[in-house]
C-alpha cells in the first residue's frame, strides 16, 4: 500500500485552499501525502483514523491538523445521520506560506509555530472543535478572496489552544528553504512509492542531487533521523494500516512492505511499537 502523491493546485487569489467534500456512501480509504499542510474537520462521520504510524477511532467534529508530506487518510464504518452524507471540510495551506507568516505580522508567530509543531499530525479537543466549526463552515458561503480574515481567526483560536494530542511518531519536518524542499519532495516522493523495493543510498542521493553525506545531511537537518530510520517508520507505519484494515496474514504484510525476514519484521515491529504485530492486530480489532 504506496501512500499516492496528491497535486493541489495553488490558487492566484487565496492564500489557501478549501474542499468541501461529500460523500453519500463513505469516505474511502485513500492513502496520500502531500507538500501543504492539511486542516481537516470531519462531520456525520465515524470511522478510523490513519496518520503516518497513528491508527485510532475518530467521530463527529473530528480536527485535525496534519503536517507536510505526512501520508494519511480516513476511512468510515458509519454515520450519525444516515439520510445525511460524510462530510469533510478541508484547508490546504501551501509551505512557503506557513513560512511567510511572521513577515510584517508579528501577531502570526503562534499561528506559525503550531504549523511547525504539526509535523506528526495534531488533534484538537471537541470544545476546540465546535468552536471553530461555524468559521470552517461559513468558509463555503465566501469567495476565495473574501476567506482570510475569517481563516486567520481559527488558525489563531487554534494556536492557542493547550489540549493538542500529537498523533504519529513518524515526522517529516517541513524545510524553510526551497532549494531543500525541492530535494526533499523528489526523495520523499520516490521513497514513498519505491519503499518496498529497498531503494539504495546511491538511488536516493541521484535523485537528490546530492553526495551520500548530503543526502545523510539532508534527512538530519529537516526529518531529525537517518534515511535509513525513516524507510523503517514508513515500513511500521504502513504495515500498521494493512494490520488493521486487511485479512491478510503477517508473514504477506512483512514482505509487501519490504521485510524478506519475518523474523526482522517482527523484532523492528516490536521495537516500534512496543508490541508484535499479532498483538497489534489483536488489540485494534478488540477496539474496533
Amino acid at each position: 500500500m504506496k501512500a499516492v502523491l496528491q497535486k493541489i493546485s495553488r490558487p492566484t487569489n487565496a492564500s489557501s485552499i478549501l474542499l468541501d467534500r461529500r460523500l453519500d456512501d463513505a469516505i474511502p480509504f485513500q492513502w496520500h501525502h502531500h507538500p501543504e499542510f492539511e486542516l481537516t474537520l470531519t462531520l456525520n462521520s465515524r470511522g478510523q483514523r490513519f496518520i503516518g504510524d497513528h491508527i485510532g477511532a475518530y467521530d463527529d467534529d473530528d480536527l485535525v491538523l496534519v503536517g507536510s508530506n505526512l501520508p494519511h487518510t480516513w476511512h468510515s464504518a458509519g454515520k450519525l445521520e444516515g439520510a445525511e452524507p460524510h462530510v469533510a471540510l478541508v484547508l490546504w495551506f501551501h509551505p512557503e506560506w506557513v513560512e511567510r507568516l511572521e513577515e510584517g505580522f508579528v501577531e502570526l508567530a503562534g499561528v506559525k509555530a503550531m504549523f511547525e509543531r504539526s509535523a506528526p499530525g495534531l488533534q484538537f479537543s471537541a470544545d476546540v472543535a465546535a468552536r471553530v466549526r461555524p468559521l470552517f463552515e461559513g468558509l463555503r458561503r465566501l469567495a476565495p478572496e473574501e476567506r482570510l480574515p475569517d481563516v486567520l481567526s481559527m488558525l489563531t483560536i487554534l494556536a492557542r489552544e493547550q489540549a493538542v494530542t500529537p498523533l504519529s511518531s513518524r515526522v517529516v519536518t517541513p524545510s524553510g528553504r526551497s532549494v531543500d524542499r525541492g530535494r526533499l519532495d523528489r526523495v520523499l516522493d520516490h521513497i514513498h512509492l519505491h519503499y518496498a523495493e529497498n531503494p539504495s543510498m546511491d538511488e536516493l542521493a541521484d535523485l537528490a542531487a546530492l553526495s551520500l553525506s548530503g543526502l545523510h545531511r539532508l534527512f538530519l537537518r529537516h526529518l531529525n533521523m537517518p534515511v535509513s530510520e525513516y524507510l523503517m517508520r514508513l515500513r511500521i507505519g504502513e504495515a500498521c494500516a494493512l494490520l488493521s484494515g486487511s485479512a491478510r496474514s503477517i508473514a504477506h504484510i512483512a514482505d509487501a512492505v519490504g521485510y524478506r525476514s519475518l523474523a526482522n519484521f517482527n523484532r523492528q515491529f516490536k521495537a516500534a511499537k512496543g508490541m508484535t504485530p499479532r498483538a497489534f492486530r489483536d488489540r485494534f480489532r478488540s477496539a474496533a
